[in-house]
Order: structure tokens, then sequence, then C-alpha cells
């Protein structure tokens, strides 16, 4: 294999590919890429047997075809550095050079035949949806999915199809974010029907990979795995096993207490009233009365905050506590200057909305 690549589109592949690449396995194989020279482009995979990405790169001068698998972090680390808008790669019987004006490095590399195969796309696209809308949809949710890996089933991202709209679920069992994404055109009644899980993983690829003008996302569903496209990028996933939680049913419906607040005042305030939390006092206490909303925190060995914004408020007064990270969390991924505040009881999940596109759970928490 000879070829020579443009630097920055090859730094852009790499940068994408490398979060997929585990940093720890008992299989040292995954830890490389896949470089493989065909006629008129050149594809570079990764994979960690769950989650699959394929990049196709165009802008090459391919004088030979050929494949090399090579450990990625120092390809991406080479690149990474070198200076030059050029790079030329020459592989050959497992060994791979790397050559710039004034630098040539050599990486041993692995067989290509035992490399995992990564699935393309191929077929009609099941969805078509502007990039630009899933990944605005992939920061309202993303956050609040579980962490715990014990916890499989809530370790994803729901997707729901309701007509032209995805309703995209996301919860941790202590918190809930429901957004929708504008689709291209309905769904097929197959597809219409079906609620899949996708993985974490999978859903923060989609929101780094850099947009292009009039390119649209595809999407397909083949069996246990979901696949993506856009451009010259191939991502595929296996989906999340696991009955998700009836998120409809933890949806609060009626509430006794409504304010609209400015959503960077409250961040702000959020903010200042969570630097005297600690450990073991981590919440902080919104009190809620006619006039005004207090922000408040104590830690008994650091000390006390209380942060007041004006508001109109005609309900009866409240007292709930938050954990503040989580407030945080919400209103920073709101687009509207204004949002709604449901509260029930002080012991009763608290509701945010923004638009019509937008909702968070939140359970309160104790404050002692």
């Amino acid at each position: 294999m000879k070829v020579s690549f443009n630097k920055d589109a090859l730094a852009e592949a790499l940068g994408l590919l490398t979060n997929v690449v585990p940093a720890r396995t008992p299989k040292p194989i995954l830890r490389c890429v896949h470089i493989s020279a065909g006629d008129k482009d050149v594809r570079i995979s990764a994979t960690d047997l769950e989650t699959g990405i394929s990049c196709f790169l165009s802008e090459v001068q391919i004088d030979e075809g050929g494949d090399i698998v090579i450990q990625a972090d120092k390809l991406a680390g080479i690149v990474r550095e070198s200076s030059e808008s050029v790079l030329a790669v020459k592989a050959d019987k497992g060994t791979c050079e790397i050559i710039g004006a004034d630098s040539h490095f050599t990486i041993y590399g692995q067989e290509p035949e035992h490399y995992p195969v990564i699935p393309l796309f191929e077929g009609e696209a099941d969805i078509t949806m502007p990039l630009e809308g899933l990944q605005a949809g992939v920061e309202q949710c993303l956050f609040a999915t579980a962490k715990e890996t014990s916890r499989y089933a809530i370790n994803g991202v729901l997707w729901e199809f309701k007509g032209k709209k995805l309703l995209l679920v996301a919860t941790d069992g202590r918190r809930l974010a429901r957004t929708r994404v504008s689709l291209s055109s309905s769904p097929n009644e197959k597809i219409s029907t079906q609620k899949v899980i996708v993985p974490a993983k999978a859903m923060s690829l989609i929101a780094k990979i850099s947009t292009r003008d009039k390119e649209s996302l595809a999407v397909k569903f083949i069996d246990n795995q979901v696949i993506f496209k856009y451009a010259g990028i191939v991502i595929s996933s296996v989906l999340v096993e696991g009955k998700f939680p009836n998120y409809e049913d933890i949806i609060p419906s009626e509430y006794t207490n409504k304010l609209t607040l400015s959503t960077e005042a409250v961040l702000s305030a959020t903010r200042r009233a969570a630097l005297l939390t600690s450990e073991e006092s981590r919440g902080i206490k919104l009190s809620i009365g006619k006039e005004a909303i207090e922000f408040s925190s104590r830690a008994p060995e650091a000390g006390d905050a209380q942060v007041t914004l004006p508001v109109e408020y005609a309900g009866k007064p409240i007292d709930i506590g938050f954990n503040p990270q989580f407030l945080i969390d919400a209103l920073r991924v709101i687009k509207t200057s204004d949002f709604e505040l449901l509260l029930g009881q002080a012991d009763t999940p608290g509701l945010i909305k923004s638009g019509a596109d937008f909702l968070y759970v939140l359970m309160p928490i104790s404050l002692g």
C-alpha cells in the first residue's frame, strides 16, 4: 500500500475513530485501526466489537492499494504532531511507514485478516433526518443516561417514533430527559412501531461528527444493530437489550405550583448556591414564595449560601431540595431564554419544560 493523505482530513478521521478504540482490552488488535486503500478512496476503521466506525477518505492519492492494521494511538499521535499538509503512508508485510517532509516513522502492524469485520451501510435508509437536529437532541438527553454498567437497559437512549418526530428519552432512575427531533419523512409501518435503545457511546459519536451542508443522516436497523451513515462516515452499534422503563408513568401529569423563570438567572443562582455544598450535604433548597425564590445550601464545615431571585408566583409557598448538578445539567441544554418549573409537594418530582420539545423530570432529595 502506498497512499498520500491530506493531513487535516486524516487527523479529523482519527479524532473520531479513537473514541471507539478501547484503552484496555485483552485483544490487542482492537487497539488498532484498519486502513484499506482501494481504487478511489481509503477506508479507515475502528471497533470495540460493539461499536464500529468507518471513515472513507477521498482527499488522497493512491499509488498502490492494500491493507494495514496499526496501533491507533501511535498513528494519531504522529499525525497530530506533524506540521506537513501531506503525509505519505507506505505499508508492506506488516510494517507501516509514515513519511513527512522532515520525518520518517515506522510502525509494526498486525495481520489485516484478523481484524473484526465492521458492518457497512447497504441498501435504502429506514429513516433520514438533519444531522444538526439529532445532535441537538443528543445534547438534551445524553447526560441523563445511567453510568452504572449494572443498569444496562438505561445505559442508552430510547428511540420512539411518533409520525415525523423521533422521541429521545434517557433516565438514570433519579431524573429523566425527553426531547423531540424532526425526521425528514415518516418511517414505514414496521419502523414506526419499534422502540429501540441506542447505546450512549453510539449517541456520543453522533454528536462528534462535523456537519456538512445539504447532507442528511441516514439510519438503518438490521436485527439487533443500528447503522448510521453521514457523508463518508458509517457508524454501527449493537442495540441495548432489555426493557426501558415506562417513562410516561414517570412524568407527573398534575401540578399545583407553576413558575416561569429565566434560564440564565436560575443557572447562575444554582451554580452559586452549589458552591457551599459538601459530600455530606450535596443538595440545595429552593424556597419559593410570592415574590422571590431563594436558592440556599449549608455545609457544616464550610458555611452556608443564599441567592435570591425575584419571581411572580401565585401558588402556596413551598420548600424543595434538588441535586444542584442535576439541575445545572438540564439548564445548560435549554435553548430558550425562559422555562417552566412545575412543582407538586416537597416529596414529588419537579418538572422542567422548555418549548414544545424538551421535558425534564427531576426527583427531589431530602435535606434532613
